[in-house]
């Protein structure tokens, strides 16, 4: 039977508010299952997705793709991607994050099933497919943003964000290390066969131990839903949403142009290293996953300590808005000089030894912009998710098909790079002049 209790009124700064430890002996706390389910959500969402940076390798040489074809195609998945982050967050926001998240990987595991079919007809059923695939995509992290919203208490807000992102590596990690296997052994249509099978196992799970609050679970304990309320008051339903007033205020824009600087680097990595790796690198196609798996398994561990570094300074008393650019400026200058450095490396083991660097710092901004919108407005942060997610979405349309372009062009891995790495540095500015950890919007 679903609890009902009258959350507490807020008590101030997060270092004032009280903290209400239960044992973990006695019980298994509901927000950890919860999490645990946003994770793997996050984990297929990169399953489905990055497996296409292999896949398209056999692929381009069975239809006869150039480089600016690749691009074309792995950039598509970002058109209907950007069309639904902001619906997304409206959505969750008006029907519940259970729902909508549900229903995204439902649809999006349906058209991961249909690329190899539409891959045969033609270039653009691909494409569309692909574009359908992106559309479910585009609700799942509005969505979760609207659940930790209502489900994690201040005190383990950075930690259970980045739990969640890491779900973004790891999912990575499998997609780079099974996908060549499957490739060679049984052909790269069942590659979007397997992988899309994961979601309807997670939507089973996700239907039957879910729910939208804490005060809506089934099985919830009193005890814990008042931790979670005392720790971090039930945001309001939003009857309005004020949209110009949401966009009018700086914070929201460093975090856009944030979200928009770190997935320029963040996707050109994403799409492009298995094919830096076979024809710089010269790695044979079986051996890219595990040559790959190393720097997106650092990224997974480092995003993890980075939000436990990051809720530990603030328990120790260090203010939210120093703590976010201390987390942003780590990430975002060790990308940087990462990815400089690998523009001019020519042997795998140094390139190996650079993106290690270049992925683990950067998955400290995961501690920085990608949890402020929780700090500045929690009653809007799946919809302030959708708007920072659809600029962060624009990367992958204009930087993944414009590195193919250059790579057509000039044949220079070492300006992809630089270009990444310049914008980082050009998002770091923007963050320290005007970013807040302060609560912008009631």
């Amino acid at each position: 039977m679903a609890v009902h209790i009258t959350p507490p009124e807020p008590t101030g700064s997060i270092s004032s508010a009280p903290i209400l430890v239960l044992p973990l002996s006695q019980y298994w706390p509901r927000r950890f299952t919860l999490l645990g389910l946003c994770f793997f959500s996050t984990f297929i969402c990169y399953i489905d997705r990055v497996n296409m940076s292999v896949a398209i390798i056999p692929m381009a040489t069975e239809f006869g793709w150039d480089q600016t074809t690749k691009g074309i195609v792995l950039s598509s998945f970002f058109y209907g991607y950007l069309a639904t982050q902001v619906l997304g967050g409206w959505l969750a926001d008006r029907y519940g994050g259970k729902v909508v998240l549900g229903f995204g990987v439902l649809w999006w595991s349906i058209f991961t099933l249909l690329t190899p079919p539409a891959a045969f007809v033609s270039l653009s059923v691909l494409f569309w497919a692909r574009v359908g695939m992106g559309l479910g995509e585009g609700v799942a992290f509005p969505a979760i943003h609207n659940l930790l919203a209502r489900w994690v208490p201040l005190q383990e807000r950075a930690r259970s964000g980045a739990f969640n992102a890491s779900g973004i590596p790891l999912g990575t990690v499998a997609a780079l290390f099974f996908t060549p296997v499957i490739v060679t052994n049984w052909g790269w249509p069942t590659v979007f066969y397997t992988f899309g099978a994961l979601g309807f196992v997670w939507f089973v799970l996700w239907y039957f131990w879910a729910s939208d609050s804490p005060e809506t679970h089934p099985t919830i304990s009193q005890a814990e839903v008042q931790v979670i309320r005392t720790n971090m008051p039930l945001p309001q339903k939003n009857e309005t949403i004020p949209w110009g007033h949401l966009l009018s205020k700086a914070p929201v824009w460093a975090i856009i142009i944030n979200h928009f600087c770190s997935n320029w680097g963040f996707y050109v990595i994403l799409t492009w290293l298995p094919s830096y790796f076979t024809q710089v690198l010269h790695v044979e196609l079986h051996k890219v996953g595990l040559y790959m798996v190393l720097p997106w398994l650092v990224m997974f561990c480092m995003s993890n300590a980075a939000g436990w570094i990051a809720d530990r300074l603030l328990t120790a008393g260090f203010s939210l808005t120093f703590v976010r650019k201390l987390m942003q400026s780590v990430g975002f200058l060790g990308a940087a000089t990462f990815l400089t450095l690998i523009s001019g490396v020519t042997t795998i083991g140094w390139a190996i030894l650079y993106m290690c660097c270049a992925l683990g710092l950067g998955a400290f901004a995961l501690a920085g912009f990608a949890v402020n919108h929780l700090d500045i407005g929690p009653r809007y942060a799946g919809i302030l998710l959708g708007f920072s997610n659809t600029a962060g979405t624009i990367p992958g349309i204009l930087g993944v098909t414009l590195t193919g372009m250059i790579l057509d062009a000039t044949g220079s891995w070492q300006l992809v790079f630089l270009i990444s790495a310049g914008i980082y540095l050009f998002g770091l500015i923007v963050w320290l002049l005007f970013a807040t950890g302060e609560k912008v919007f009631d």
